[in-house]
């Protein structure tokens, strides 16, 4: 067995036994990045010499008896969060040198915690996208089939955790931008409850939308990530000061007693037929497990994505705003006036997609418009977290796809830009009610493409996700299954 195609439960035992190094798995690692990367394009950068001292290190403590609970796993980040030792792009030419000047929370609690960090992985411009496709430098590629997109904005985390080139990654969510990727890449993907992980030192697009998950290859490795990168952090004022249960002693429990509800406005028209088969298969399991399901409603459902791209751009076209050529960042320094750098530098800064998302929401922020654009949307927001409300008062949690389709193929969509904004609309409302979500594989396409089913529950309740997806996955027989890159 290979190293490198180990979860990080069965990496810890073997350290703890003395069985393997940290050192001997980060070589693994690095030489699987080496064989399988020029298919994947997985990595916008990695600390290879980084990556080993770390492993040494690592080893050190454990030989001391100061062990930490990831102490010697080889992990990677989304470039979206600041390490003062790799360059944070952001996927954008905006950020191509930028080194930031302190770490995010999360990138230290991951460093208190003893794991390795090999570097920083691709996504879309800013995290806008669905495909990862947005990325300047390289477009990341589903390893269970090359050439079809890995999903977005975080597709680099999932497709390097499916493609064993980490044993596990951290992503960020602002529409469902872990869980589609991690649905179609074969991964487990968490978007936790909206201040529940830290968003210090995540580059934000949207701030009321932003959350730090992790991307793992099984449900147990994603309760151990929660573990060390949840609870309240001061340096983030929209971090919740709660107490952070143990995530892996819920995985323990059966779901006798739970209730599951169906939303039947997540089960219309669009819905691939295949997608459909996968998830009431797996939603059968989890009635076997001793679930009881319940049909629910959401009314809101079909504004949910005119709600989310109009707050989205709206936060973005705000905090995107600091990129001017002046503070940071890339410079046109070929301009002759202070108007004309503004205007080069964001112009050749700036991908298609994220001026896109700028102009959108300058205009609906304008004089004139914030009342019938912004406002309205933000009003309707509080409809859709309503009716969540009432869902979760008949039932725990709720389950339905995460994507309406497998994967597709790279290119297939990138001239319609509306059709990427509806891959995510099963997703969006997730970030707009501020709830837990999560993805776990359920089964898979005729052409071996991985579907997943999405588990969300009420706020802070993330623990009844992951006992749900644990039963889920010890009945579904998808994990363990690895994509034929070699």
């Amino acid at each position: 067995m290979e190293y490198f195609s180990l979860t990080v439960q069965q990496a810890l035992r073997m350290l703890e036994t003395g069985e393997v190094s940290s050192m001997a798995l980060t070589e693994s690692v690095l030489a699987r990045i080496d064989a399988v990367e020029p298919k994947v394009q997985a990595y916008l950068a990695l600390d290879r010499e980084g990556a080993l001292r770390q492993a040494e290190q690592a080893d050190i403590a454990r030989k001391k008896g100061q062990a930490g609970p990831l102490c010697g796993i080889p992990l990677a980040i989304k470039d979206v969060l600041c390490t003062t030792t790799m360059p944070t792009t952001c996927g954008s030419r905006m950020l191509e040198h930028f080194v930031a000047p302190y770490d995010a929370t999360v990138v230290t609690r991951l460093a208190q915690a003893g794991s390795v960090l090999l570097g920083k992985l691709a996504m879309d411009e800013f995290a806008m996208g669905s495909t990862s496709e947005n990325c300047a430098f390289k477009v990341p590629h589903n390893p269970w089939k090359p050439g079809h997109v890995a999903g977005g904005s975080s597709g680099g985390s999932a497709a390097a955790v499916a493609a064993d080139q980490c044993f596990a990654s951290l992503g960020s969510d602002t529409g469902g931008s872990i869980r589609q990727p991690a649905s179609l890449c074969g991964t487990v993907g968490m978007k936790p409850t909206y201040g529940r992980v830290s968003r210090y030192g995540l580059v934000a697009f949207a701030s009321s939308l932003d959350q730090v998950g992790p991307l793992t290859k099984d449900v147990r490795d994603c309760a151990l990530m929660m573990n060390a990168i949840s609870g309240h952090d001061p340096l983030d004022s929209t971090s919740i000061d709660q107490p952070v249960p143990d995530y892996c002693h819920a995985l323990q429990d059966g779901l006798k007693g739970i209730k599951i509800g169906i939303p039947r406005e997540y089960f219309g028209q669009g819905l691939d037929p295949e997608v459909d088969r996968a998830v009431r298969r797996g939603m059968a399991m989890l009635e076997e497990a001793g679930a009881q399901l319940v049909e629910v409603t959401l009314p809101h459902t079909d504004y949910c994505v005119a709600v989310y791209y109009l707050i989205a751009p709206a936060e973005a076209s705000s905090n995107l705003a600091r990129f001017d050529g002046v503070r940071y960042g890339f410079r046109d320094r070929s301009a002759d006036s202070l108007i004309e750098m503004y205007n080069r530098t964001r112009s050749h800064g700036f991908g298609d997609e994220v001026k896109r998302r700028i102009l959108i929401g300058t205009y609906a922020l304008s004089s004139g418009y914030y009342d019938a654009f912004y406002k309205k949307a933000s009003q309707v927001r509080t409809l859709i977290k309503e009716d969540f409300a009432k869902a979760f008062a008949a039932c725990d949690l709720m389950v339905s796809p995460v994507t309406p389709t497998p994967a597709w193929k790279i290119g297939d969509k990138a001239d319609d830009p509306l059709a990427l904004y509806l891959s995510d609309i099963l997703t969006l409302s997730a970030n707009l009610a501020g709830i837990p979500g999560m993805s776990v594989p359920c089964g898979f396409s005729r052409d071996g493409l991985p579907i997943g089913m999405q588990l969300q529950a009420a706020h802070f309740n993330e623990a009844v996700l992951l006992r749900a997806a644990h039963n889920l996955e010890q009945r579904a027989g998808v994990v363990g299954k690895k994509p034929a890159l070699a």
